[in-house]
């Protein structure tokens, strides 16, 4: 008998098979029993009659809680009317560890509910399929930089001061009386990296401490940061139209199945590709006003300003050139028009606002610490980073892009909340 993975099985038809997994659901119909199983990698209807397995079997399985873990022999099949096109005949049948009380049944449960359970939760098929699509994500991610040349350099997730805004940091007692603080940003280390290995990208958790509760946010998410040495704002704009044209086709490419659980209208990702609208800050400030919102020149874009913006567009849009002084402080000025910034924010369609944000390096020293302190931040934390403009500065530029973002874009989430196993969030650290 030959161990099969679910998502295997159209490898076996006609052939005897066990099937190693859980129950997800189960009804009965006279003297056969319709089980769902799920293993990790898919869910699989197995189709139990009295005559094949005997009474006390078939009684056994009768009695058998929604999660409980089983093992399941049988015949492969195919049928145009199961899901994904084939069942198990089922000849053997044995649990292993029963489960009573499944507390996440199939009727409808609170947002809150499942939040308090979403080590359980997870276990769902429109769970498992969005976390299916975050995984080929990062791996779209990775394959297009490495393809590139680029160097994966990890930063640190301790860090001694602020990256951007102050007021967003995680505080950590770092041995007797030292502060660090959880990385708010790869990015000031890549630069260095950068430097050093010339393309460079790092990936992994960021944290904000902003107290909010908007759709887009969560304390805890993941980034992935190219920087670039020699590369301008057009260059960096390039290689997020890139990238993320690329991530949208990987997924239409190899997560059809999950998309399709999940609802998706795929048509409107088919139009995703490069190159992507350009408007300006300027461009877009007028934009909303015509459309009698009230923004002001200066402002930063809110949600409702994002989602007004990308409506006019069928795949994401970059926004360039945004105000200096609502930029961090080591954003660089136009060299034309100082007041704003060589920067961007990449938005995506359908409302799901920016994706990403980034744009050209401040490279000159004496306005790099100009800029320190007029951001209040402590010159003696930055001296590392005013080193790479001691030591052979040259132009260079990068961004970074929200995993969580990406992926309910793609999947059509309400929430970031469910683009991670365990979202962080204003009000939730549990489980």
């Amino acid at each position: 008998m030959t161990d099969a993975y679910i998502q295997d099985i159209d490898r076996y038809e006609g052939q005897p098979v066990t099937i190693r997994g859980w129950l997800h659901n189960r009804r009965s119909s006279g003297k056969i029993h319709f089980l769902i199983v799920r293993d990790g990698t898919g869910f699989l209807q197995a189709v139990m009659s009295k005559k094949a397995v005997g009474d006390e079997v078939f009684t056994r399985a009768d009695h058998i809680g929604q999660e409980t873990s089983i093992i399941v022999t049988g015949t492969v099949r195919a049928d145009a009317r199961a899901p994904g096109g084939f069942e198990l005949d089922v000849s053997g049948f044995e649990v292993v560890s029963p489960s009573a009380d499944y507390p996440i049944t199939p009727k409808e449960h609170g947002v809150d509910f499942l939040l308090d359970r979403r080590h359980l939760w997870i276990r769902a098929e429109r769970q498992q399929a969005i976390l299916r699509v975050r995984h080929e994500v990062i791996n779209a991610v990775r394959d297009f930089f490495n393809s590139r040349d680029f160097i994966l350099a990890d930063t640190p997730i301790f860090t001694p001061a602020a990256c951007e805004g102050t007021t967003t940091l995680f505080p950590v007692q770092y041995f007797e009386d030292t502060t660090a603080y959880l990385t708010q940003s790869g990015q000031l280390y890549n630069e260095a990296n950068a430097m050093a290995l010339g393309r460079v990208y790092c990936f992994g958790p960021t944290f904000r401490a902003e107290k909010s509760k908007t759709r887009r946010h969560l304390t805890e998410f993941w980034m992935v940061e190219p920087e670039v040495a020699w590369a301008n704002l057009d260059d960096v704009i390039e290689l997020a139209e890139g990238l993320v044209a690329s991530v949208v086709a990987r997924v239409l490419d190899r997560r059809q199945r999950e998309l399709k659980v999940l609802e998706r209208n795929t048509s409107k990702l088919e139009a995703v590709k490069a190159p992507f609208p350009r408007v300006s800050y300027d461009e877009a400030a007028q934009l909303l006003k015509d459309k009698g919102l009230p923004f002001e020149w200066g402002g930063d874009f809110g949600g409702p300003d994002e989602t007004a913006l990308s409506e006019h567009f069928d795949r994401p849009v970059a926004v360039h050139r945004y105000p200096s002084a609502i930029k961090a402080f080591y954003m660089k000025p136009d060299p034309a028009r100082p007041e704003v910034a060589l920067c961007v924010d990449v938005l995506a369609p359908e409302g799901y606002g920016e994706i990403i944000g980034g744009g050209q390096r401040l490279d000159d020293y004496d306005l790099l610490l100009q800029r320190i302190k007029e951001h209040g931040l402590p010159q003696e934390a930055f001296e590392w980073y005013l080193d790479l403009r001691r030591y052979g500065s040259v132009p260079h530029s990068g961004f970074g892009m929200g995993i969580e973002r990406v992926v309910a874009w793609l999947c059509g989430l309400e929430h970031v909340r469910e683009t991670i196993p365990y979202p962080r969030m204003l009000y939730r650290l549990y489980p």
